[in-house]
């Protein structure tokens, strides 16, 4: 079984990184069909294989419209597995709210965190692509969201960051900010007062958790 599981999570992972949505969806069914783990197959499959994509992209082999395909792939095999997901460790773990900040309409990795926000439990308040700075505010303030996911791909739009997180923090300084996307740097996070920066989304989602538990220990 251990080398059934293996196999699948690699055709899985292959599937998303050469665009074949055939090849994931049936890769997927199989996960399904043989009652493997739907969760671990999203992970440490069709994620990793994203994040492949991901350094794919960074290293100028692949470009946007591989990107969109590779996305379509592993949406592809997440429709299949989604339904079979069984939430680890209990319940809604935390609000977040997410989006890709004013200026910028470059939201694949936004969806992806997005996706995974969603397989791990969370309540996600997605508000898209080309997010005027004030909505950032006002949405956390209705939600009472623990965190703000910030996401900029470009050097020209990431600059907005530093004031969003500002009027955040000044509304409510419990909550906890995080901030990714390709221009934007550990450094940049923590002069700007974010408390955290993701790479990616499997970092994002790591961080995120740590944070909810931290702020949820603080409250007990």
């Amino acid at each position: 079984m251990a080398d059934k599981k293996a196999e699948l999570w690699e055709a899985l992972k292959q599937g998303v990184i050469d665009y074949d949505e055939d090849a994931v969806k049936e890769a997927a069914q199989a996960v399904v069909d043989e009652g493997l783990d739907a969760y671990d197959a999203v992970f440490d499959g069709l994620v990793e294989g994203m994040n492949e994509v991901g350094r794919l992209y960074e290293e100028q082999e692949y470009f946007v419209p591989e990107m969109l395909m590779c996305a379509d792939a592993l949406y592809a095999g997440l429709d299949i597995l989604k339904p079979h997901i069984i939430q680890k460790e209990g319940g809604i773990k935390g609000a977040v709210v997410m989006g890709v900040v004013q200026g910028d309409v470059h939201d694949i990795g936004k969806n992806i965190v997005k996706m995974m926000f969603d397989v791990a439990g969370f309540d996600v308040h997605d508000l898209g692509r080309d997010v005027p700075m004030d909505k950032f505010v006002e949405e956390q303030l209705k939600t009472d969201s623990e965190l703000v996911l910030l996401s900029a791909m470009m050097t020209t739009t990431m600059v907005g960051m530093k004031d969003i997180i500002a009027k955040i923090k000044e509304k409510n300084p419990n909550c906890k900010i995080m901030i990714g996307g390709a221009p934007v740097s550990e450094d940049l996070a923590d002069k700007w007062g974010a408390d955290g920066f993701a790479k990616d989304a499997n970092n994002a989602l790591k961080d995120a958790l740590n944070m909810v538990k931290a702020l949820k220990d603080l409250q007990q």
